[in-house]
């Protein structure tokens, strides 16, 4: 994870080539000449290569993790900020706080990179950073001539507002979308048992529990092979089981052997245990010891938020195909697209960077 964020950090600061092509509408907006225009340039570079070096000096005391994450926060407001720019000298204002935003990633993400990955692989992990900044510049001068066109000058700016969010939440993502195809199961899965297939509520219950105590039971070997392997492995491992339980939740039936029904919610809150427990520790572990308050704060968080969001979407997925499709196809679609969404976390959980968390010293 840290490299993607680093990388997605890079991506942020070079869609600003977007800009460029907006010149023009903005020198026409403002009513002022080329050479006046300028000043959107200097102004942003200018501070973002002085904000860089005290970024990277930051990284050191703090960790580069938080001076990343809060370049980013600063860049979404600067994004939205300029919806409300009325005049050139507000625009170059807001221009000096993105640079100020745009340094803080630039000079901190190569230690996000370096402090993650062991000496022989810092080559590697910069590289495929850097190649967010390079996707940037590529593609923001089509994406910015597009926008301008359609939206005026400021067009070029406010689609990284969602961009940038989306990055905010880069660090907590894996962790939500498991939460999130997880909790599908504590909102349709009683309906299924006891409505759809009959049991009493007894009978419910003692299936349902097989979900959390097998996510119980399994947590204390997940630590130890937290311990022994790292992060990376039992939780893409973990993913990929939760993945496959959802997968079995979704072709159940109304005649599917109960043995089965309890194997496949089982596997679920395997799944889910065997990821939990190294997801919390490599946060753990992102934060300094003086923090570690802030730190178990953050991973639940991240948690909740998977539950809010998980149970929101599965009721709306639910409760569009119901009207149209029935119960039982409905519950079905629902526990695919957890599966499926499941299984984009534990790819993500694959990608550069996430087997080891930033060395927090202080």
């Amino acid at each position: 994870m840290p490299v993607l964020l680093a990388a997605a950090g890079f991506l942020l600061v070079g869609l600003d080539g977007s800009v460029n092509i907006a010149f023009p509408a903005m020198a026409a907006a403002f009513r002022v000449s080329t050479a006046t225009v300028r000043w959107v340039i200097i102004y942003y570079v200018g501070t973002y290569a002085m904000t860089a070096f005290a970024a990277g000096v930051l990284a050191d005391r703090l960790g580069p993790g938080r001076v990343v994450r809060a370049g980013l926060v600063l860049s979404l407001f600067c994004f939205a900020s300029y919806a409300l720019v009325t005049s050139f000298e507000m625009l170059l204002v807001v221009r000096v706080l993105q640079g100020v935003s745009g340094g803080l990633i630039y000079g901190a993400a190569p230690a996000l990179v370096t402090l993650s990955l062991p000496p022989s692989r810092h080559g590697w992990g910069l590289g495929w950073a850097s190649t967010g900044l390079g996707l940037g510049l590529s593609v923001s001068p089509f994406i910015g001539g597009v926008l301008v066109g359609a939206f005026g000058w400021r067009g070029a700016f406010l689609y990284r507002v969602p961009i940038a969010a989306a990055m905010i939440v880069l660090a907590a993502w894996t962790t939500a979308l498991a939460n999130y195809a997880q909790f599908a199961v504590w909102l349709l899965v009683p309906f299924y048992l006891v409505v759809e297939r009959g049991l009493s509520a007894a009978a419910g219950g003692l299936l349902f529990m097989l979900t959390p105590l097998a996510t119980g039971i399994v947590a204390p070997v997940a630590g130890r092979m937290a311990d022994r392997l790292g992060p990376r492995g039992p939780m893409v491992a973990g993913l990929a089981a939760e993945a496959a339980g959802l997968l079995l939740v979704a072709r159940c039936g109304d005649g599917t052997p109960l043995v089965l029904v309890g194997g496949a919610l089982a596997l679920v809150g395997l799944g889910l245990g065997v990821f939990q427990v190294p997801n919390i520790a490599q946060v753990m572990a992102a934060f300094p010891p003086r923090q570690q308050g802030a730190a178990g704060g953050f991973a639940f968080l991240s948690r909740t938020s998977g539950v809010v969001v998980g149970v929101e979407a599965a009721a709306w997925l639910f409760h569009e195909r119901l009207l149209t499709l029935g119960f039982l196809p409905a519950f079905r679609f629902t526990f695919a697209a957890a599966a499926a969404v499941c299984s984009a976390a534990a790819i993500i959980a694959l990608l550069p960077g996430l087997s080891r968390a930033p060395r927090a010293t202080r």
